[in-house]
């Protein structure tokens, strides 16, 4: 699982040289090295801003280890167009097409069809793909029809009609729908399903898929693309010689070189198996890896590189490409491992049935980690916490690997945010708590609900895997879940005999406070006029603040306050909120543990979905003032290898790049392993 968002309204990374292909890299020009100065702002555009973050610490690395961060940014990187098709079938056709003419065109470069073309290039880059990578809607273009069709001759850009059509018409609007009414696979553009496949079929195929073993049950349909052939359903399989091959043979090939470099025989192990998963494509091998990578906890480097989160699926069963490169932060690790040594006095003291609880809470390992490169599902917009792997036996037998991603969260600390939070704050005393514990109560919370939250709770007896029982409201059931774990404790005396805060009740209030004010108001700038909830993430904040809002009415709890023609919401009674928040999570943990389809459909749809449209057009009036852009990304440091005579790699310098184009178009000369159509 990975936590986006949990930084306010600005949340949403690696790139460097490939030296493997001489030719390649005599021909393609590499990013300069950037000014000494550090900016965090890069860009901004549409409803986006663009950060740069830092890798503290690099140079204590060793040879060996900054090798092993370089060979590993590689093989994510190599993977990086996998991410592209699957968010959409034409997506990387179009990306070539678009970038052929912005490289090449030659008219009028100040005319505003131009500025329009550019932005729309840049939110397609930013979203991999032409549908926002926050509501799944598609981008729409500032230009029309024409004047593309005019750049695409004036460029010789060739792109087929068809595609040229999707970009203006009403066809696959939507990326990932969740209205079942719409037909979950029929009303999404992702490109996991082949034509003419429903949900129902989808269903009865993996139906009748058996793991070998019932207590371990393989992670079905996660690898590959399910289609129809001679009127049967098929898996392409992701792998190599499979589909995405030709990229995932360069994953392979920087894999090995990782393997090579490795820090202890733990970590080589862990990288073996990966190496064949790719080369199979074997879920079986898959679980023998998230085993052993669990397991892997020495060293100072670690990585996430696979088909990892099923949020893009409407059936919850394909995972997208996600990478990231990690270099431990020894002094926060330290600190935030107070947590993970007492997840069992946290899961013995929490409010679900006792029959819900884990007797015993395996191996959480949680650290704060120093990013060095993300990509995929993870980049530009990217989460500042994981918490995997997502296999409910492997957590419950080998536990689970819990980051903070330190310098994403330092970036957005210090790229500030704008006087937004004045404008929809209750009150001074509000305003002074955020200020004050804000950002600890997020970090917190954040640290709570992957540590904590997400290795806490168990099935009952026979209860299939989540997204086979909760179908296509499971990754919101689980985030909220996860939510409600860190909310009920963060006002819990006992993170402050823990040493992990000054004073807890303050922090909580600060948090409690941020949590139904995005939950129930500024989230709400993410939208557009008149549409639903869509996102999982969105939709679990939305379902878990109006749920205690209504069941506090009776005592006041949450006080929905009209002043000046605006609303705010005043909490009260935080005691009692807190205890919502517990009878809250106690039943969205029986939900899970039981595969209550019918309940977590009505607490989702009931509260989740739908936005009040008068509150929607306020809060979107009352924005305007703010130039602040409601959605961050990064670009990625560079990574510049240094060789001797002999090619050998002599050292290492970590530089960045200039602007936000310069590396997308940087990572289109030297990782498109993928032809256009897959």
């Amino acid at each position: 699982m990975n936590t986006k968002a949990f930084l306010g309204l600005s949340l949403a990374l690696a790139i460097s040289v490939s030296c493997a292909d001489n030719k390649k890299e005599s021909t393609v020009k590499k990013e300069p090295v950037a000014e000494k100065k550090f900016d965090y702002e890069v860009d901004r555009f549409a409803d986006i801003r663009i950060l740069r973050y830092r890798i503290p610490g690099w140079e204590n690395l060793s040879l060996k280890e900054q090798k092993l961060v370089y060979y590993l940014t590689q093989a994510r990187l190599s993977g990086r167009d996998i991410m592209w098709d699957q968010n959409y079938r034409h997506n990387l056709a179009i990306r070539k097409a678009l970038e052929n003419i912005y490289t090449t065109y030659e008219g009028d470069k100040s005319s505003e069809n131009w500025e329009a073309f550019e932005v729309y290039l840049k939110r397609v880059w930013f979203s991999n793909g032409i549908h926002h990578h926050y509501s799944n809607d598609k981008i729409k273009p500032g230009f029309d029809r024409t004047y593309l069709e005019n750049l695409l001759k004036e460029t010789g850009t060739t792109l087929d009609e068809a595609i040229v059509a999707v970009l203006f018409n009403d066809a696959d609007t939507k990326k990932v729908n969740l209205d079942a009414s719409r037909g979950l696979i029929k009303g999404s553009a992702v490109n996991f399903y082949g034509e003419g496949i429903t949900a129902d079929e989808v269903d009865a195929f993996y139906a009748d898929m058996k793991s070998p073993d019932p207590e371990k049950p393989l992670s079905f349909g996660l690898n590959s693309k399910l289609v129809k052939e001679d009127g049967k359903l098929v898996e392409k399989v992701w792998k190599s010689g499979g589909m995405y091959g030709e990229a995932i043979d360069r994953i392979i090939h920087w894999l090995e070189k990782a393997k090579e470099v490795a820090e202890n025989e733990k970590q080589a192990h862990a990288l073996g198996l990966l190496i064949e998963y790719y080369r199979t494509g074997d879920l079986r091998t898959w679980d023998d890896y998230n085993v052993a990578w669990t397991e892997a906890t020495e060293g100072n480097i670690d990585y996430i590189n696979s088909f990892i989160e099923v949020y893009n699926d409407p059936k919850g069963y394909r995972g997208s490409y996600e990478s990231i490169v990690q270099i431990k932060d020894f002094e926060m690790s330290k600190k935030m491992e107070v947590l993970a040594h007492n997840a069992q006095w946290f899961e013995d003291n929490s409010p679900l049935m006792p029959e819900h609880k884990k007797e015993n809470v395996v191996g959480v390992s949680y650290k704060t980690v120093v990013v060095a490169g993300e990509a995929g599902d993870a980049s530009p917009s990217t989460p500042i916490g994981v918490n995997l792997p997502n296999a409910n036996w492997i957590r419950t037998a080998h536990g689970s690997k819990s980051v903070s991603l330190g310098n994403i969260i330092e970036a957005y600390n210090n790229a500030g945010s704008g006087d937004r939070l004045k404008e929809f704050v209750n009150d001074e005393e509000e305003l002074e708590l955020a200020k004050k514990y804000g950002k600890l109560g997020g970090k917190l919370h954040t640290a709570l609900h992957e540590v904590i939250g997400h290795a806490s709770g168990k099935l009952n007896p026979g209860v299939g895997e989540t997204k086979e029982t909760l179908k296509n409201y499971a990754s919101t059931l689980e985030e909220g879940r996860a939510d409600l774990v860190g909310l009920y404790y963060i006002m819990d005396p006992k993170l402050q005999e823990l040493g992990l805060v000054d004073d807890y009740r303050k922090v909580a209030m600060a948090e409690y406070d941020g949590y139904i004010r995005n939950g129930l108001l500024t989230q709400l700038i993410r939208l557009e006029p008149g549409r639903d909830v869509e996102e999982a993430h969105m939709r679990n904040r939305q379902w878990v603040s109006a749920w205690v809002f209504e069941k506090g009415k009776k005592d006041n709890v949450i006080e929905k306050v009209n002043r000046d023609g605006k609303t705010y919401y005043n909490i009260n009674d935080y005691d009692k909120l807190r205890e919502l928040f517990g009878e809250l999570l106690r039943e969205t943990q029986r939900i899970k543990s039981e595969g209550d389809y019918e309940a977590a459909e009505a607490l989702v749809e009931g509260y989740g979905v739908k936005v009040d449209q008068a509150i929607h057009r306020e809060v979107l009036e009352r924005n305007k003032a703010f130039k602040s852009a409601p959605y961050s990304g990064f670009v990625n440091p560079v990574l510049v290898p240094e060789t001797n005579e002999a090619g050998e790699i002599t050292a290492i310098k970590v530089t960045r790049p200039g602007n936000f184009e310069e590396q997308m178009l940087y990572y289109a000369g030297n990782y498109s392993f993928l032809p256009v159509n897959n």
